[in-house]
């Protein structure tokens, strides 16, 4: 058995490539967003139709999401967090070991605004934004994870045109 999981961070408040990211990749069975909803938390589980996990980003001011979360997926632990108070505008070793830290093998962070996927012992995945992308060609960006109940993992990058 597979389990899909759609994996989406800053997305701002704007909804318009969240929508087209989620019929894209429909159906799966988990959304995992990584931060700066921007006060759209409950449009957001609405349209997931399946079970979310979301955390607080630096611009979620008043939202009552938490900052972090913990849980399993498919038997892996994993840490879910946006990323900016462990400096990943740098680079992901102070979130990796953190997670090392939680007993986590997978970290899923946003904030850069810059998709990446990487490690081995912990594997760090930053969905990039959908709103506001920063990588070369500035496409906006998602992560689609397949776990395998053997403990295989499968993440790809996926970009939507403008």
């Amino acid at each position: 058995m597979i389990m899909k999981i759609l994996v989406v961070s800053d997305t701002h408040g704007r909804d318009e490539n969240l929508d087209r990211a989620i019929r894209a990749e429909k159906p799966f069975d988990m959304l995992i967003h990584c931060g700066d909803v921007e006060g759209r938390e409950d449009y957001i589980r609405a349209v997931a139709d399946a079970p979310v996990y979301m955390v607080r980003g630096n611009n979620d001011f008043f939202s009552d999401l938490p900052s972090e979360e913990n849980f399993s997926i498919c038997g892996k632990k994993a840490f879910l967090t946006h990323g900016h108070y462990y400096g990943v505008s740098w680079d992901t070793s102070q979130l990796r070991e953190e997670a090392r830290d939680r007993g986590a093998e997978l970290v899923f962070f946003g904030h850069s605004h810059r998709p990446v996927i990487e490690g081995e012992d912990v594997i760090a995945i930053n969905p990039g934004s959908l709103s506001y992308p920063r990588q070369d060609g500035r496409k906006p960006s998602y992560v689609v994870m397949n776990l395998e109940q053997d403990g295989c993992v499968e993440a790809e990058i996926k970009f939507l045109e403008r």
